[in-house]
């Protein structure tokens, strides 16, 4: 299963960066946290870019992998949204509200596995 949420993870990334999503960072939290192993964290640089870019992932990851979202939280015009797969959560941000909240700086421990500018 690792490798599968590894894999995961990986296509996450990769649609994020087709899809114009910035600043993508995928770091890897298994010897930090319970909850999941992944974090993938990624600014869009409009709360359109935002809400497609969780509507793609979304439809993508349901039509790759069978998978639908755990849970989704925020949404695009407050500048974030988390889309939850378990042990892949996905964080989109606007730029303003990534600074604000430092997730990056808050796992910075984490080991950072991917990171694309």
């Amino acid at each position: 299963m690792a490798e599968d949420t590894f894999e995961l993870a990986r296509a996450i990334v990769d649609l994020l960066e087709q899809k114009k999503g910035e600043d993508i960072v995928l770091l890897e939290l298994k010897q930090l946290c319970s909850f999941t192993d992944y974090f993938i964290i990624c600014s869009a640089g409009s709360e359109r870019t935002m809400k497609a870019l969780a509507n793609e992932l979304q439809k993508e990851v349901k039509m790759q992998y069978a998978m639908n979202t755990w849970g989704v939280e925020g949404e695009s015009a407050n500048g974030w949204i988390l889309l939850d797969y378990g042990d892949v959560i996905v964080h989109l941000f606007s730029p303003v509200l990534r600074e604000y909240y430092q997730l990056e700086e808050l796992w910075r421990d984490a080991r950072v596995l991917v990171r694309i500018h």
